[in-house]
């Protein structure tokens, strides 16, 4: 039930805020989603309309996490923050670190990254209906935007830093075999290196000295045929 509930809140915070604030900034010009959200006449909000609220606020919510895959994203990667290479044929064996890391660093990502791009939006919505703000809100929702992104920066770099370590691939899966010495068979069948080249050189001295050997033993090449032609008595 914990688990579930952690979920559900990194659900909430990465889609449903985002767009929530999204549709917030919507409802300045349109008045129909402004009686969704604040109903009409002195009964108030209804629902009908909270049930159109919250499914606006998931739609607004994925479709601002597109577009900061479209920018944010991009922007983390051009500037040096670049996503590690996974192995994720680990991940049955750490499915559930894998899941923590989701929940404790790429869902605020997702947060502080989708609400700079809720508040962009919910201002240019605010200066198209034609309200007028201070230089002093400017300035504030600049600061805000600001915070955002250098929040989503680390929130994003740690997530990066840690998955590599949980899924991360080594830099060479070769395993080199220190007990072969250069001079074993090599993947020809042949033999290399400086006790390849002593064994032709042990054999080629084998073959000089062949005669020699048949000398040493009695007898010498022609000998024998020789002997064979002679005559008898």
């Amino acid at each position: 039930m914990t688990e579930l509930s952690a979920r559900n809140f990194g659900l909430a915070i990465a889609y449903f805020i985002p767009g929530f604030v999204a549709l917030w900034g919507l409802a300045e010009g349109c008045d129909t989603v402004r009686l969704w959200l604040i109903g009409g006449g002195a009964t108030g909000p209804t629902l009908g309309g909270f049930a159109l609220v919250v499914v606006a606020s998931l739609t607004l919510g994925m479709t601002a996490s597109a577009i900061r895959w479209a920018s944010i994203d991009q922007l983390h990667h051009r500037t040096g923050l670049k996503p590690p290479r996974l192995d994720f044929a680990k991940l049955p064996q750490r499915l559930d670190a894998f899941y923590a890391l989701v929940e404790n660093h790429y869902r605020y990502y997702q947060f502080y990254a989708n609400m700079a791009v809720a508040t962009a939006f919910a201002l240019c919505m605010t200066i198209v209906g034609g309200e007028r703000l201070s230089a002093w809100a400017y300035a504030a929702v600049v600061g805000v935007e600001a915070v955002f992104l250098a929040g989503s920066r680390d929130a994003l770099r740690k997530y990066y830093e840690r998955s590599s370590l949980l899924l991360g691939e080594r830099e060479s899966e070769v395993v080199h075999d220190e007990r072969i010495s250069p001079g074993r068979v090599d993947g020809t069948g042949e033999e290399a290196g400086e006790e390849g080249n002593t064994a032709k050189e042990a054999a080629g001295n084998r073959k000089e000295s062949g005669p020699e050997s048949t000398e040493a033993e009695g007898v010498t090449p022609g000998k024998s045929e020789t002997a064979k032609k002679k005559p008898v008595g």
